[in-house]
């Protein structure tokens, strides 16, 4: 049974036990969040009544019951949602993964499930079910994810809950930060989407507290790295800075010089070293391979001493778009990933049996070729 308060100065709905499970849900617009409070779990929603107007829903939970519980998440598709459980605990990620098998690279997503859904499925790394089915496969996903697009939650909660699916498969997901999901952790909200703060005001929060350390998304986000070696591949969002390659640093020591200040929104930080982490230098924000002065731009030079640096063969970015297409630059050892998903061209790369191949929403594949830098 669902028990209901209505408060008609904000038309709050308060839906109890049984919100999650009853196909007779109304249309979900938004969410959902979850927040610890008190030794509660509570799970927020935002729904369509059917005749324009949203209006909030809240559930309650021991959290002594989370392993019981099943969160509701929308999809791009009209009345198709999907069930993602919590996870048993949140631990930050390691650096380094060796005997990977085969790599699907994506960036860039930028809130758009339905491209991100879609490419997932046309190229075998999920079902009609969006359950995993890429075995033993590593999900590389560098960075920007947040922002522009109107359905972040539904892409955040997707990759969540397939981190686990792999898990089970002998597969993997990495989920490495871009600059945007920084952005997001640190209030620099310039490119969120209107809907979060609109909604954020109708749940009688600001945007920043949506994935705030009090979060499960929030905490979430803050076990992620912001750099990894997946195989032969070093994979981070912008890229790899000569002053990066000067400080030496290990890519566990650089995750472990930035997390703590994710969320750190004075801007004030305690080193160099750090500073440069967050600066246009640093692996969240780097442009050098493709974009700025001649004098500025990556040299060959500078790429190899990135790989033997930290022991990869190839480098994957995303952040920078080059040619509305993944490609292949530095003699054949640096990927770009960024296109521009949001005008229908959406790509990845993936790499199978040593070959690299391009692939798209269709699910066709071309094998990878040297770009000029």
């Amino acid at each position: 049974m669902i028990k209901m308060k209505l408060f008609f100065s904000s038309i709050i709905i308060l839906f109890f036990t049984n919100l999650w499970s009853s196909n007779t849900v109304p249309s979900i617009a938004d969410g959902p969040y979850v927040n610890y409070r008190d030794k509660q779990i509570v799970v927020t929603t935002i729904y369509h009544d059917g005749n324009g107007k949203k209006y909030v829903g809240a559930d309650s939970f021991a959290v002594s019951s989370k392993k019981s519980i099943e969160l509701l998440v929308p999809t791009d598709e009209a009345g198709k949602n999907f069930v993602v459980k919590f996870k048993s605990k949140l631990e930050n990620e390691k650096a380094e993964y060796n005997k990977v098998k085969k790599q699907f690279i994506v960036s860039d997503i930028e809130a758009n499930f339905k491209a991100f859904r879609t490419l997932l499925q046309a190229n075998g790394v999920i079902d009609e079910n969006l359950d995993w089915t890429f075995g033993e496969g590593h999900l590389v996903l560098t960075g920007d994810f947040f922002d522009r697009g109107n359905q972040l939650n539904e892409v955040l909660w997707l990759i969540y809950s397939l981190e686990d699916k792999a898990n089970a498969a002998k597969g993997y997901v990495h989920f490495i930060l871009g600059n945007h999901e920084v952005m997001n952790l640190n209030a620099d909200l310039r490119y969120v989407h209107p809907k979060y703060h609109e909604n954020a005001q109708l749940m009688n929060r600001t945007y920043l507290s949506l994935f705030g350390d009090d979060t499960e998304l929030g905490r979430w986000l803050r076990t992620k790295n912001i750099i990894e070696r997946v195989g032969d591949m070093l994979c981070m969002h912008g890229g790899v800075s000569r002053y990066l390659n000067i400080m030496g640093l290990s890519l566990t020591e650089i995750n472990g010089l930035a997390r703590p200040y994710y969320a750190d929104t004075s801007y004030n930080y305690p080193n160099v070293q750090t500073e440069i982490m967050f600066s246009d230098q640093g692996p969240l924000w780097y442009r050098g391979y493709y974009a700025g002065p001649a004098n500025e731009r990556a040299t060959q030079g500078q790429v190899d001493s990135s790989l033997q640096l930290f022991r990869a063969k190839y480098i994957a970015t995303g952040h920078t778009i080059v040619a509305h297409t993944v490609g292949l630059y530095f003699n054949g050892k640096v990927f770009n990933t960024d296109v521009p998903h949001a005008q229908g061209i959406s790509e990845a790369i993936l790499i199978e049996d040593n070959k690299f191949f391009k692939v798209n929403l269709k699910g066709e594949r071309k094998e990878m070729v040297v770009e000029k830098s």
